[in-house]
Order: structure tokens, then C-alpha cells, then sequence
């Protein structure tokens, strides 16, 4: 079983990859190689709880309208539950649905005794609040790790679904062995996803932890000086390329959560996917980076298969 943070078992991956010519100690933290490598992991499980006679994990995701990154969100988790062995349900309803009839739906997974946790895929069209289909998910279920109740618990450092992309980045840091403890953090955003979750757990005691965490926004003053601080960066800001070079000190580990199109008339699609970090300009100077695309993305639907996984052993609520 796989505990809440508890990686111990798992292969570190700490091999430095092509680096610019005028830097000698730049690793790219490799989300898809990485997330790969834990699904075989995970796959590995999944045959010893069939041999065991055991339940086979089951993932459910609701996807409500068309929504083209929705959908391409929810395939990539489908397949990912395939990858693994584990069981996976969608179901696809449209975006003229009521809000109660959502509810119910909801409501359904929640009292499915085969259904260990599912996802209801955000955003959701406007005429349905958001937060109150947030709170009627069974926290048992929470596998996203939304709801109040997991995220006071990983408040208190009490076992929970934790939420699916910063779970993923503790994996990367500690995976890739990166030191925490003592360091200065800088959490760039604070929305309750990714920025305030991630500055918690980096606080928190522990081998990923321990960190002196500053949370960053836009009403903060003077924010490109108090990056400069930072032993590690996590900006979840939701700008393209808002972390420049001027805004990082030497050695620093950044982790970019960002995914942002920006165009590129040059290519067959007219725009390209970058970061909240300008890349080319801020890899030379970092001990560890992650690219955008294949950065901590990958991770994240990873996490939420850990969870799930958690779900199916009752490792974090019991029976």
C-alpha cells in the first residue's frame, strides 16, 4: 500500500538531461518519464491485488460539455486508469444539464460500493455552482482532493486525498531528491488547487518539507524581489512566461505548473503550450527545472490514480 507520502520503495530518478553549454548542474525534472515509471509501479500492484483476490481500483470522471481541454483532461485519465489495470467510468453528460441534475449524479457515485473515487471535471458551465457540486463529493471519494475536508486535514498533517498537482510535485522533489528542509520557498499564486495547498505542504514536517515558504500574488510588492530569494520556486500564476531570468538566483530549483497557449504562426496548430517561467532564459541558471509540456502535468494525473489507489485499500478513511 502507498502511504501519504511514503515514496521510500520507489526508484529515485536523479539523471541530468541535455544542459545549455554555459551550465554545468542543470537537471530537467522529467514528469513523463517519471509518471511512467510510477504507473509500471503501480501496474505491478494492481497484478498482486488480482493474484490476492483483491478489488481491482475504480476511477470514475463526470464530464459535463464540450469543453476541448476538458476532454483531452479526462481522455488522458482514462487511459492513464487503462495503463494501470484499473477500472474507469466516464460519464459524459451535457452542458444544458440542471444543476440538481448534477447533484444527483454525484449523488449516484457517491453510494456506487464499486465506484473507490471519482472526479467531476472542472470548470463546469456557469449555471452550476461549482462549489456547492464540490461539497456534495463524499470526501471518501475525493480522490481529487478538493473537498473542505481533505484540505483541512492536509492542514493539519493528517492523512487525506491530496490535491492532485501539488501531490504530484512533492513526488517530483522527493523522487528527484531534491533538499527541502531549511530552504526558502516561494509559492508564485494562491489559489486553492495548487498555490496555497503546495505552501502548506512545503511547510509541513517531513522529508519533502520543512521549507520557509513565502506565498506571492498579484497584490504583493515588490514581487520579482522576494523571488530572487528563493532556494525553490513554484509559480502557479497562470502568466505566460512571468518568471524571467532577473527574478532567479543561481541554483535554484523552479517548478512550473503553468500551461499557457501563446501563438506561433509558425507551427501546424498556430500556438505552442509554455510556462509561467520563461524556460530558455531561466534553465541555465537552475539546479532543477521542469519543462512545460511534459513537466509536472504528467504527475498530476498520476496523483490522482495514487489516490485512487488509496481509496481502493481504505488507507485513508478506513471502512
Amino acid at each position: 500500500m502507498v502511504g501519504l507520502l511514503d515514496f521510500q520503495g520507489f526508484e529515485e530518478i536523479n539523471t541530468p538531461a541535455a544542459q545549455p553549454s554555459n551550465c554545468i548542474f542543470m537537471t530537467i525534472i522529467d514528469g513523463k518519464q517519471l509518471s511512467e515509471q510510477i504507473k509500471n509501479e503501480l501496474a505491478e500492484e494492481v497484478k498482486t491485488i488480482v493474484q490476492n483476490g483483491g478489488k481491482i481500483p475504480h476511477l470514475a470522471a463526470v464530464l459535463v460539455g464540450e469543453n476541448p481541454a476538458s476532454k483531452v483532461y479526462v481522455r488522458n485519465k482514462v487511459r492513464s486508469c487503462e495503463q494501470v489495470g484499473f477500472k474507469s467510468t466516464l460519464v459524459e453528460k451535457s452542458a444544458d444539464i440542471t444543476e440538481a441534475e448534477l447533484l444527483q449524479v454525484v449523488h449516484n457515485l457517491n453510494n456506487d460500493p464499486d465506484i473507490d473515487g471519482f472526479i467531476v471535471q472542472l470548470p463546469l458551465p456557469n449555471h452550476i455552482n461549482e462549489e456547492k457540486v464540490t461539497l456534495a463529493i463524499d470526501p471518501k471519494k475525493d480522490v481529487d482532493g478538493f473537498h473542505p475536508v481533505n484540505f483541512g486535514r492536509m492542514a493539519l498533517g493528517m492523512p487525506c486525498y491530496l490535491p492532485a498537482t501539488p501531490f504530484g510535485i512533492v513526488t517530483m522533489l522527493e523522487r528527484y531528491n531534491i533538499p527541502t528542509a531549511g530552504k526558502h520557498a516561494v509559492v508564485i499564486g494562491r489559489s486553492n488547487i495548487v498555490g496555497t495547498p503546495m505552501a502548506i505542504l512545503l511547510s509541513r514536517k517531513g522529508k519533502v518539507g520543512d521549507c520557509t515558504v513565502t506565498v506571492t500574488h498579484s497584490r504583493t510588492h515588490d514581487l520579482p524581489g522576494i523571488v530572487r530569494q528563493a532556494d525553490i520556486i513554484v509559480a502557479a500564476i497562470g502568466r505566460a512566461n512571468f518568471v524571467t531570468a532577473d527574478m532567479v538566483k543561481p541554483g535554484a530549483v523552479v517548478i512550473d505548473v503553468g500551461i499557457n497557449r501563446v501563438e506561433a504562426p509558425e507551427t501546424k496548430r498556430g500556438y505552442r503550450l509554455v510556462g509561467d517561467v520563461d524556460y530558455d532564459g531561466v534553465a541555465e541558471k537552475c539546479s532543477f527545472i521542469t519543462p512545460v509540456p511534459g513537466g509536472v502535468g504528467p504527475m498530476t494525473v498520476l496523483s490522482l490514480l495514487q489516490n485512487t489507489l488509496k481509496a481502493s485499500q481504505k488507507a485513508i478513511y478506513g471502512d
